[in-house]
């Protein structure tokens, strides 16, 4: 594949980047309904148990598989619990006080977060100075987002506010890490961190939430768990791998942009969820932010400047 491809995703790649970026805002609107009647630490559990079972099965042990999971446990345990255990609960806790779109906009700040991180602990990824616009831009939207939840806690608890950031860091150290994954198959390594994280979380369930004690949850609960696991996780993976290969990893990211606006479509239409203006310019910020981070259109503004006459 020629670099110029890569860098100009044709109508096939924006059509897979708009369809990820609504199952991706899906999963804040499934997680909502869900975590109603499942506690977080099951529901983590569930989520990437049956993931990773229907990427077992759509793999049937392809691209040495097996083999790659006994080499690189340490990796997947580690991969696992940053980029999916951890965040995900996180999230999960969050969402039982704040709906799916407030949530997925905290979320959407990953980005900036990676941007930070990569500078302090890798050597090619340095700040720009259009790094650091983007960045304190996406921090400022991020402020403004937790800003009313400070001054109205009795109805919005902060530490709800702060476990979707603290989730969004996570993915950041995430991101980072993964860079030693470069050399395997990308199914695989979601599969294997997929694995690794339902391991993590079966003895947290088991301790933490004694499931076997809990009520059966509704039809609704259950289609939104199967809904979270298959279509907003495990095909998810799919679809962005197949994206990276189409587009490259940068405009895969463009994905971000999309999530917020979906899961506030989602929430707003089944859940009769309603944000406040402060919630809208923060993620107008986040987005802003993200624009200044992925550089292209103020490159594009400058070439065309420098053509003017």
């Amino acid at each position: 594949m020629t670099t110029a491809a890569i860098s100009k995703p044709g109508a096939v790649a924006w059509a897979l980047i708009l369809l990820l970026g609504l199952i991706w805002g899906g999963s804040f609107f499934f997680a909502r309904v869900a975590v109603l009647e499942v506690p977080p630490f099951t529901l983590v559990f569930l989520r990437l148990f049956l993931a990773a079972l229907a990427l077992h099965i759509y793999l049937h042990g392809r691209f040495g598989l097996y083999a790659t999971l006994r080499t690189h446990w340490r990796w997947f345990l580690v991969m696992g619990f940053i980029n999916n255990a951890l965040p995900h609960t996180l999230i999960f806790f969050g969402q039982t006080e704040i709906g799916a779109g407030l949530a997925s906009i905290l979320n959407a700040s990953t980005p900036i977060w990676t941007v930070l991180i990569a500078n302090r602990w890798t050597t090619d990824e340095k700040l720009t100075p259009a790094k650091i616009a983007g960045c304190l831009t996406g921090l400022a939207g991020t402020a403004v987002l937790i800003g009313p939840g400070v001054a109205a806690a009795a109805s919005v608890p902060f530490w709800a506010l702060i476990l979707p950031i603290l989730a969004a860091i996570s993915y950041g150290v995430a991101g980072t890490y993964g860079k030693r994954f470069r050399g395997l198959p990308a199914p695989v390594t979601a599969t294997g961190q997929l694995t690794a994280s339902s391991l993590i979380m079966l003895p947290v369930s088991l301790f933490a939430d004694q499931p076997w004690a809990l009520p059966a949850p509704s039809t609704h609960a259950v289609l939104a768990i199967l809904a979270l696991a298959l279509l907003s996780t495990a095909f998810a993976y799919l679809l962005y791998f197949r994206i990276l290969a189409l587009a490259g990893a940068t405009n895969a990211s463009l994905v971000t942009l999309v999530v917020p606006p979906s899961a506030i479509l989602l929430g707003a239409l089944f859940l009769d969820e309603r944000l406040e203006a402060t919630d809208l310019i923060g993620m107008l910020l986040i987005g802003f932010g993200l624009v200044l981070l992925d550089g292209r259109l103020l490159r594009r503004r400058s070439n065309v400047a420098s053509r003017a006459p």
